[in-house]
């Protein structure tokens, strides 16, 4: 068994689902018992290890190798600790399992299989003379990416700097650049309760709901068809949930949705609430709008042709940079002044799925890769 391999069951074994997803105090919720053992991994191999609380029993875990010289750049690694929860019914999810050349188990791809390649590759790096000479390479286990990315935001407002990062997401080993935002609005209609026998002596809010529905799902939708990007395609928009009234017979006063919207580099949440306000308008269509996060989720545009790029991608053996749909801590970090981009073993269309799987062999050249470049930074 590869080091990584070994790690990555060690970290699959001690669950760490977001709070968020769990009942209050349930005993695996958070993500304490992945941090202790990262700092436990680091510090055996001579890495210096500190904690930064973030929530209540929940920190980030820092982990930096020093170079030989005076430090003059930063690279900072930057996987996340926490994973989502068991939706469906699944035989023990934290007990790692492999299957021919996967290994399986809740976080397998996303991301402690990038946590496992970025902290063997770091730990092999300290166990030899080849350091970098004025590089500082800083691992940063981050918390509750899944929900409000509270981690990479007080990563940013402690006042931490780097000069590049790599966010360990599941990319099949390609270096992105860009990726798209998300934007999460809840908007309610406000109408008149009335007896279902008399309908026209009140106004139904989920009729109203219904034309606004129809509105962002056709007009708009196609709008945003014509709004794109040359790595990430269109930005679009998405009903997820709809709520209102509360039995047969009575005419509905209120009716809520929650709309997902995925935005595009150069598109700013503002201006996405106005055009939906300018929307409804013409149509004489009113609703509150609130935003659901505790946050933004811009989106990541990292200029391909940036130093650290390119010396990233020529470490990785790649000739272009690529773009995916998905938010990452990317978003925030870039956004707090740290040229980003995202990179780990896995394929996103295994994250979040009841048999949650990764390759062995891209986590072992993950860790190979990051090798590589490691060996390039000055």
């Amino acid at each position: 068994m590869t080091k990584p391999e070994k790690l990555l069951c060690e970290l699959i074994a001690l669950p760490s689902v977001n709070p968020a997803f769990l009942p209050p105090r349930d005993p695996r919720g958070g993500e304490q018992s992945v941090a202790e053992f990262v700092a436990q991994v680091a510090t055996r191999a001579g890495l210096d290890v500190e904690f930064h609380p973030v929530l209540p029993r929940r920190a980030n875990v820092l982990a930096r190798l020093s170079p030989l010289g005076k430090v003059q750049q930063r690279v900072l690694l930057a996987p996340h600790l926490d994973t989502v929860g068991v939706m469906e019914p699944v035989p023990d999810p934290f007990a790692p399992k492999r299957h021919g050349g996967r290994l399986h188990g809740r976080g397998a791809c996303d991301t402690k299989g990038s946590v496992a390649a970025m902290l063997a590759a770091l730990c092999a790096l300290a166990a030899t003379r080849q350091r970098p000479a004025h590089t500082e390479i800083v691992l940063a286990g981050l918390v509750d990416e899944e929900s409000g990315q509270a981690g990479s935001r007080a990563l940013v407002a402690s006042g931490l700097k780097a000069d590049f990062a790599l966010v360990g997401e599941p990319t099949r080993l390609r270096v992105v650049t860009a990726h798209k935002g998300v934007l999460w609005l809840e908007l309610e209609t406000h109408g008149k309760a009335a007896h279902g026998a008399r309908p026209e002596l009140g106004r139904n809010a989920v009729h109203v709901m219904a034309q606004i529905v129809e509105l962002l799902q056709t007009d708009y939708a196609a709008r945003l068809r014509r709004r794109k990007h040359r790595l990430l395609g269109h930005a679009t928009i998405n009903v997820g949930s709809i709520h209102g009234g509360c039995q047969p017979n009575i005419v509905p006063a209120e009716c809520v949705i929650a709309i997902d919207r995925r935005t595009l580099p150069g598109e700013k949440d503002m201006d996405v609430r106005r055009e939906i306000r300018d929307l409804l308008r013409p149509q004489e269509l009113s609703a509150t709008m609130r935003n659901l996060q505790r946050g933004a989720c811009p989106p990541l545009e990292t200029h391909p042709q940036l130093p650290w790029v390119r010396r990233l991608l020529q470490a990785m053996r790649q000739e272009r940079p690529t773009g995916v749909d998905f938010f990452s801590d990317a978003g925030v970090l870039a956004g707090g002044g740290i040229p980003s981009v995202v990179f780990g073993p896995g394929d996103i269309a295994q994250a979040h799925t009841p048999d949650e799987w990764v390759e062995v062999d891209q986590l072992t050249r993950a860790k190979d890769l990051l090798a590589s470049f490691f060996r390039s930074l000055p």
